[in-house]
C-alpha cells in the first residue's frame, strides 16, 4: 500500500509539472492572443512599392509592437478588363507567382525571412472566390460559372474577375494545392481569406484541416461576420468585426451612442462563438479607399476609437499608413504612396497601445484574457468597462478599466467601481486612485485606460 501511495504521489507530481502555466485550454496559436495584426499594402507602403523597400520598414513596424503581418495579395494581376492602370490585387492571374510590380519571388522570400527573423508571423491575403478572367483556369471546363451564352460570370460590380465554381471537385483540389504550395514551399504562417462567406464553408473546413496537418500553428482570418458562427467552428481563428466598425463610425458622427455599443456586445455574447477572435479595426483597404480616411469618418474621435479597439474583446488591426499619420484616401488601382509625418504622434500612440495590451493579460483575446463587464455610470455618454483576470493557478491578477467619453462635449460622470477600487496606472504613465464611487470629468472624445 505504501509503495502504491509513493507511485501515486510521483504520478501526481509529474502530472502537475506537465500542466500548462495558463489554466485554460487554448484553441488558437499562442501568438494570436496578445498580438496585433497589421494590413500591409505593398504598393502604397513605400515610394518604390516593392518588397525590397517594404523590408526596410519592418524594424519600425516591430518597434511599434506589430506581431502579425497580413500581406495583401501579391500575385500577378489580370490584364483583361483590368481596372485602372495597375489593377486590383484581388484579380489574380496566377496563384503561385509574384506580381513583378512588387519584385521577384526571391525578393518576397527575402522579405519573409527578414520578417520571421524579427519575430513576425506572416499571412497572405487569399482570393479563393474568383480569379482574373485571363487566369489559365478559365480554360478548364466547369471550373468557373458561366451564363447561358457561355460567358464568364461577373459578380457584383467586380468586372475584373470571374467567379469560381465550387461544385467542381478538380477545382477544389487545385485551389488547396496552391495554398499548400505557399505554406510548404514559401513558408507562410497562414491566410486572410477574401470574401470568405462567398466560398462554401465545407471547402474551408476541408482545406484548413488539410493544411493544419503539417502546419498546426497556422493562423486564419475570414473576411466575414454574417457567417462567422459557421466559419469559425473549424476553419478560421478570427473574423471581421464589421458591425462594430460601422457602429464606431456612427457614434463618432452622432448617429448612435453608448447604448447601441452595449447592445452590440450583448448580442455578440449570445450569437457568436466564444472561442473565435473578433478583429477590431478603424480602417482597412476597403474603408480607406472607398468610405474615407479615419479623419473623414471618425474626426476628433479617431484616437479614442483606436484605443477602444484595444480595450474591447478581440484583436486590434492597424492598416498601412495609420501609424505614420496618413490622412488621405489611397487610390486602389493606382500608385499612391501613404503620407509619412515626421515624429508622428500616431506611431507613439499605437506603440503605447500595443505595449499596454501585451503588459495586461486581462486584455488578451478570448480564454487567455478576461470578459468585458459594464461599469454603472450616471452619464449615458460614457462607455465604462472593466476586464479583470484573476487566476491563482496561473498567477495572474490583472484589472483594466476603460473609460470613454463618446461625445463631442465635456462630460462629468460618477462610476460605480465597487470591487475594483485601488491604485491604477494610466496608459500615459500617471497614477490614479479609483474608489467605489469615482467622479471624473472628461474632455470631448477623451478616454482613460487604467491598469493594476
Amino acid at each position: 500500500m505504501k509503495k502504491f501511495l509513493i507511485i501515486l504521489a510521483g504520478v501526481a507530481m509529474l502530472t502537475a509539472c506537465q500542466q500548462p502555466k495558463e489554466c485554460c485550454a487554448h484553441r488558437h496559436p499562442c501568438y494570436a492572443y496578445n498580438g496585433t495584426i497589421y494590413e500591409l499594402n505593398t504598393r502604397q507602403l513605400t515610394p518604390e512599392g516593392t518588397f525590397k523597400a517594404a523590408e526596410a520598414v519592418l524594424p519600425q513596424l516591430r518597434e511599434c509592437g506589430i506581431d502579425i503581418l497580413w500581406i495583401m495579395p501579391c500575385q500577378p494581376i489580370g490584364e483583361l478588363t483590368r481596372k485602372g492602370t495597375l489593377g486590383s490585387y484581388y484579380s489574380i492571374k496566377d496563384y503561385c507567382a509574384i506580381n513583378p510590380e512588387f519584385g521577384t519571388r526571391e525578393d518576397f522570400e527575402h522579405f519573409l525571412a527578414k520578417a520571421h527573423d524579427l519575430g513576425f508571423k506572416v499571412i497572405l491575403d487569399w482570393v479563393a472566390n474568383h480569379t482574373a478572367p485571363d487566369h489559365a483556369w478559365t480554360a478548364n471546363e466547369g471550373w468557373h460559372y458561366r451564363d447561358s451564352q457561355g460567358n464568364l460570370v461577373v459578380q457584383y460590380d467586380w468586372t475584373d474577375i470571374s467567379k469560381l465554381n465550387y461544385e467542381n471537385e478538380d477545382m477544389r483540389h487545385a485551389m488547396l494545392a496552391q495554398m499548400q504550395w505557399w505554406m510548404d514551399t514559401i513558408g507562410l504562417d497562414g491566410f486572410r481569406c477574401d470574401v470568405a462567406g462567398e466560398v462554401p464553408t465545407d471547402f474551408w473546413n476541408w482545406a484548413m484541416d488539410s493544411l493544419r496537418v503539417d502546419h498546426p500553428k497556422m493562423f486564419t482570418l475570414a473576411e466575414n461576420e454574417d457567417k462567422a458562427q459557421a466559419l469559425t467552428e473549424r476553419a478560421f481563428d478570427m473574423y471581421y468585426g464589421w458591425e462594430l466598425h460601422f457602429m464606431m463610425n456612427e457614434v463618432a458622427q452622432g448617429k448612435k451612442g453608448v447604448a447601441d455599443l452595449w447592445g452590440y456586445f450583448d448580442k455578440c455574447d449570445t450569437t457568436l462563438r466564444h472561442d473565435a477572435i473578433r478583429m477590431n479595426f478603424t480602417s482597412n483597404h476597403d474603408e480607406n479607399s472607398w468610405k474615407g480616411t479615419v479623419m473623414e469618418r471618425l474626426g476628433d474621435a479617431a484616437n479614442l476609437f483606436a484605443a477602444f479597439t484595444y480595450m474591447v474583446p478581440g484583436m486590434p488591426m492597424i492598416y498601412t499608413g495609420q501609424p505614420s499619420g496618413n490622412h488621405h484616401r489611397l487610390a486602389f488601382f493606382e500608385k499612391d504612396c501613404i503620407d509619412r509625418v515626421e515624429n508622428a504622434l500616431q506611431f507613439e500612440m499605437y506603440k503605447s497601445l500595443n505595449q499596454f495590451r501585451k503588459d495586461n493579460k486581462a486584455l488578451w483575446s478570448n480564454d487567455k484574457g478576461a470578459a468585458m463587464v459594464r461599469v454603472p455610470a450616471d452619464n449615458s455618454a460614457i462607455f465604462a468597462c472593466v476586464r479583470a483576470k484573476n487566476c491563482e493557478r496561473c498567477n495572474v491578477h490583472n484589472t483594466v478599466v476603460g473609460i470613454f467619453n463618446m461625445s463631442a462635449q465635456t462630460q462629468t460622470v460618477t462610476l460605480d467601481l465597487t470591487g475594483y477600487e485601488g491604485k491604477y496606472r494610466c496608459i500615459c504613465g500617471k497614477k490614479m486612485e479609483l474608489s467605489s464611487a469615482t467622479t471624473l470629468t472628461l474632455a470631448p472624445w477623451e478616454y482613460k485606460l487604467l491598469a493594476k
